[in-house]
């Protein structure tokens, strides 16, 4: 095995034998050789029995030729004036053209001799029985030339076209899509998109006036569906046939209520029935900004539809189009001077030699489909059940998979997911609990001292404004806390980057809490060298400094110190900020950037804080591309470091015009 690719299956950490893929390939390669043996065996068998085709004949030719008379037949109600159309065919292919009728009355021949006709007919020209061998792939066996009574008359065709330009314009010259105006085969213009703008609708460029079928498409509509509806009264189902101005095709959608019979998985399309006539206006996503993405609330066309509903479709279409195309007719292709065409003939052993091997070769490759689809099918559904219980609100449900392949990394990985989600929902209750106790102590606070006052149990002296005060602008920082921690989960924490002096950086943010550490007795320390320049969001970084430094000293005793230093670190800007306070233990520091975490599980207020200003630290390095640590101090105390990068984050990140800028300073200090 090549060196690459036992790299790439190491890669997966699935032993080969075990890999889905592996099963796969080995059960299209048995089915294939067994075909290929039996085709080989059946044509070496065969050859002796069977005869070529005429010389000279090719199917391009023959499939120009039937093209062109089908297009005829479908434009006209007779074939009266098809002999030229038969002599000009007969003089650019060279081939002798007939066409007679089912009973091989004569309609046009290129030979004037008369010569007699070949045994057998080349094909049926039927425009509303279009053979399956020249019909499109995954097209009807009607012509998309047969339009019948949905052809429009010129007026309405010049002011559907005027819109569809008006619409093409506004495309280019708002959105630079290089649409054009293509015309169906009734006459309906239509906006024609480029492959990867398909599905493009803006209702301010105007698409919306091609949406509403004519007054001619109306008349031929209510025709149709009323023989639709005639056709399936019985069955008591119900379907409409609409035109869609998106594509100028026709498509046909079950009336939502409407019984239908079980949907065969294996018979499902995800494309809508398509005729020859422009489609429905419900297709076209009703959306009041231009979209790419189907409207989710819009009734899809129904491509696996129940067989009796396409079959009343089909039939009242042959019959509202049956008085305009001409009757079906058996074409003759032949070579001049050839009156002697072969066929191809089997004998009895033959026959039976070929249905014999197809049914074993049919035999085989059920049984290896049936082995195999239900070694796979059955974890896939374990993992569906457990995926709709848990979509259901009945909580994460672990999956059983005895494989070794994707297929039992599929389910480890979906049990790992299950976990998570369940550890996420933890964490939600919890932070949800921790929440409401932050915000109710301060409310509480606030609530009875100015219950209290209004009462005239107590006056609101200085003292007592200002601690109420700080409640209030405890408030507001958990608040501010929870939408930067809301914003960085949501990945909307944009960052503004330039280039951002450290020293400077450093210095503001000392500078900020000068009067915080001078009231409270700790001495506040700046150590940070010029030339290192990371480029960063300065307000987003002054804002976690600012976090550290609040925190520093509120877990300082009076009389201690806090340094903020800022260095160079190989291709890495630092920036630490370490106390002489009480410190953290080492089971501790693995939570301290937790929400709501505190060392001290009592929930008392005594330093202070939110609770959630080291976790946005934490983000706002993480944002940078970064991360933040915190360990123990030489000599006692705690030592945050925030690292980030100073070629800025790996991302292009910035802020949105007129996003608010965090605030830095003693009133401001998120705390931790």
């Amino acid at each position: 095995m090549p060196s690459g690719r036992r790299n790439r299956h190491r890669a997966t950490g699935v032993p080969l034998r075990h890999s889905l893929l592996a099963r796969l390939m080995a059960s299209s390669a048995l089915v294939a050789v067994c075909s290929i043996t039996a085709t080989a065996w059946l044509t070496a068998q065969g050859a002796s029995e069977s005869i070529s085709v005429e010389q000279g004949e090719t199917l391009a030719v023959d499939t120009r030729i039937n093209d062109a008379l089908l297009g005829y037949a479908a434009q006209h109600t007779s074939w009266s004036g098809v002999q030229p159309v038969v002599d000009r065919l007969a003089e650019e292919t060279g081939r002798r053209i007939v066409l007679t009728t089912e009973n091989r009355a004569p309609l046009a021949d290129s030979d004037d001799a008369g010569a007699p006709l070949p045994p057998r007919a080349s094909s049926v020209v039927d425009p509303l029985a279009v053979d399956v061998s020249s019909a499109a792939e995954g097209a009807d066996r009607i012509d998309p030339r047969a339009v019948g009574p949905f052809e429009l008359p010129e007026e309405e065709r010049e002011r559907l076209r005027e819109a569809a330009e008006r619409a093409a314009s506004c495309l280019f010259d708002t959105y630079a899509i290089g649409a054009r105006v293509e015309e169906a085969p009734g006459g309906r213009p239509f906006v024609a998109l480029p492959e990867d703008e398909s599905g493009f609708y803006d209702p301010f460029c105007g698409q919306e006036a091609l949406a509403s079928p004519t007054p001619t498409e109306e008349e031929a509509l209510q025709e149709l569906n009323a023989l639709i509806g005639k056709c399936l009264e019985p069955s008591g189902l119900e379907a409409l046939y609409t035109i869609d101005p998106m594509t100028g095709e026709g498509m046909f959608y079950p009336v939502p209520g409407a019984p239908s019979a079980p949907e065969d998985p294996g018979t499902r399309s995800e494309e809508p029935e398509r005729g020859d006539d422009p489609g429905p206006p419900e297709a076209v996503p009703p959306t009041a900004e231009p979209s790419l993405a189907p409207d989710p609330g819009a009734d899809e066309p129904s491509g696996g539809a129940d067989p009796r509903v396409a079959s009343c479709v089909d039939e009242s279409r042959r019959a509202q189009l049956a008085s305009y195309v001409a009757p079906s007719a058996l074409l003759f292709i032949d070579d001049p001077g050839d009156a002697s065409p072969m066929g191809i003939a089997l004998s009895r052993e033959g026959w039976l030699r070929i249905g014999g091997v197809a049914l074993l070769v049919l035999v085989l490759t059920v049984g290896v489909s049936v082995a195999v689809s239900t070694r796979l099918v059955r974890p896939v559904r374990s993992l569906t059940t457990a995926v709709r219980r848990m979509g259901s609100g009945a909580g994460a449900r672990r999956v059983e998979v005895r494989d070794s392949g994707e297929i039992g990394r599929l389910a480890a990985a979906f049990n790992e997911m299950a976990e998570h989600l369940e550890r996420l929902e933890r964490q939600r209750k919890d932070m949800i609990s921790d929440v409401s106790h932050e915000l109710r102590t301060p409310l509480s606070n606030l609530r009875g001292w100015l219950e209290a006052a209004q009462d005239g149990v107590t006056e609101l002296s200085a003292e007592r404004t200002a601690m109420l005060v700080e409640e209030t602008l405890l408030l507001q920082r958990i608040i501010d806390d929870l939408r930067d921690l809301a914003l960085a989960d949501a990945g909307r924490l944009d960052l503004a980057l330039e280039p951002v002096d450290l020293h400077r950086l450093v210095g503001q943010a000392v500078a900020s809490h000068s009067l915080t550490a001078e009231t409270a007795g700790v001495r506040l320390v700046a150590d940070a060298g010029p030339g290192v320049v990371p480029i960063a969001d300065r307000a987003r970084l002054l804002q976690a400094v600012g976090n550290l430094v609040g925190n520093a000293i509120r877990h300082t005793p009076e009389g201690g110190t806090v340094t903020v230093r800022g260095r160079r670190d190989g291709a890495d800007a630092l920036i630490e900020v370490a106390d002489t306070g009480t410190g953290i233990s080492a089971e501790d520091l693995p939570h301290v950037f937790g929400r709501f975490w505190r060392a001290d599980k009592s929930r008392n207020r005594r330093t202070g804080g939110s609770g959630l200003g080291l976790a946005i630290v934490r983000n706002i390095a993480e944002l940078h591309g970064g991360g933040a640590s915190a360990a123990h101090a030489p000599g006692g105390g705690a030592a945050f470091t925030v690292r980030v990068p100073l070629a800025g984050p790996a991302g292009p990140a910035e802020a949105p015009d007129g996003a608010p800028e965090p605030a830095a300073g003693p009133g401001a200090d998120p705390g931790g």
